[in-house]
């Protein structure tokens, strides 16, 4: 029986699952880096998906797209956090996958200021298959220096499992169809570029876009 159901059930079944997988998802990465080269947030979503229909998930939920990081920006981010002051747009810090910055970035801020809120950043994943993101959502809880530089930075919230939940529901209620989790694509623990530790259930999330809605 036992042999029956491996041979016949489960194995092909794997098999299947494999065929079908993206190939981003072959060798994917696990962290992103900051650029200073220090391993940053981790990876916990992959989104299937053109542009347009991604942006417009994320908007249609309520979500904010970050302001590019400049002088301007930087310094209305750091007087309202102080004076606790709403900045919904408020820009995010730059952190690496493939050699490069984030070419996306939302945020839902909680508490009318830009010291907490729900944020993620999308990098689009390489290749000239199915156009495909890499994600990585966390949560801000407070403003403050970075424990392995000193900088000025965000604290992230350790549960990071709670910020992939969050984005696959707001691309399941923006008419995203496929919302799948992979299991054991992350590890269990780490640390982020400013030495704020997080976990995780190891879980990918996957989200795919039905190109024929």
């Amino acid at each position: 029986m036992i042999w029956a159901v491996v041979s016949y059930v489960a194995i092909p079944e794997t098999l299947r699952r494999r065929s079908h997988r993206h190939p981003a998802l072959n060798n994917a990465p696990k962290l992103t880096t900051t650029p200073a080269g220090i391993p940053g947030d981790p990876l916990n979503l992959f989104i299937v998906a053109p542009e347009e229909k991604l942006v417009s998930a994320m908007l249609k939920s309520g979500w904010y797209p970050a302001d590019p990081v400049t002088l301007k920006s930087s310094l209305r981010i750091a007087v309202d956090s102080v004076a606790r002051r709403p900045y919904d747009e408020a820009p995010v810090s730059a952190l690496l996958l493939f050699g490069k910055i984030q070419d996306l970035a939302f945020e839902k801020p909680e508490g009318g200021n830009p010291r907490e809120r729900h944020h993620v950043r999308f990098w689009k994943a390489p290749g000239d298959g199915k156009p495909a993101w890499w994600g990585a959502a966390t949560f801000d809880r407070s403003v403050g220096l970075s424990h392995t530089t000193g900088q000025i930075t965000h604290h992230i919230a350790a549960e990071v499992d709670k910020e992939r939940e969050l984005i696959l529901q707001t691309l399941k209620s923006g008419g995203f169809q496929s919302i799948s989790r992979e299991n054991g694509f992350q590890k269990s623990a780490g640390k982020n570029g400013g030495g704020d530790p997080w976990q995780s259930d190891g879980s990918l999330g996957i989200a795919e876009w039905d190109p024929a809605s």
